[in-house]
């Protein structure tokens, strides 16, 4: 997976590419969600500093039915006014394993993190309560960005 995902261009396998063709071009992925059609959706995370999480959807036959890279700026945009109340396991389907998690403070929950490709030096970050449910998310600085020399802010 490592050698597969590591190349600043990747390409996914071409529609309809057996799910043992998948796994012997792309390696075990990160995580696997079950889709509601009988298919299921292989999780290909790079983090916690990696900047791309590719799903490659499988149909119920076991073929790739689609492949998208869904850290992309314009996914998370599009994402942002659709999370509030979304359960927690959805969001994983969604953005997958994220790069950081941590506790959400007086809030309670959780707040996870993913680092996506950008010029700027941000991440998306979500909060999640103690419920299972999104509370809201969206683009803040990545605090990676403000560590010195020795890695330290």
């Amino acid at each position: 997976m490592a050698l597969a995902l590591s190349a600043c261009a990747v390409t996914p396998p071409a529609p309809g590419t057996l799910q043992a063709d998948v796994l012997r071009q792309w390696g075990e992925p990160s995580a696997r969600y079950a889709l509601g059609n009988g298919g299921v959706r292989l999780e290909y995370a790079t983090g916690p500093f990696g900047r791309t999480t590719w799903m490659l959807d499988l149909d119920p036959a076991g073929r790739l039915a689609g492949a998208r890279q869904v850290l992309a700026e314009r996914e998370l945009w599009a994402l942002q006014g659709q999370m509030p109340g979304m359960a927690r396991e959805t969001l994983l389907q969604t953005l997958g394993t994220p790069g950081n998690r941590r506790s959400g403070g007086r809030q309670g929950g959780e707040i996870w993190s993913w680092r996506f490709e950008t010029n700027d030096c941000l991440w998306f970050r979500v909060s999640i309560g103690d419920n299972g449910l999104v509370r809201d998310g969206g683009f803040y600085p990545d605090p990676v960005c403000d560590a010195g020399p020795d890695g330290h802010a």
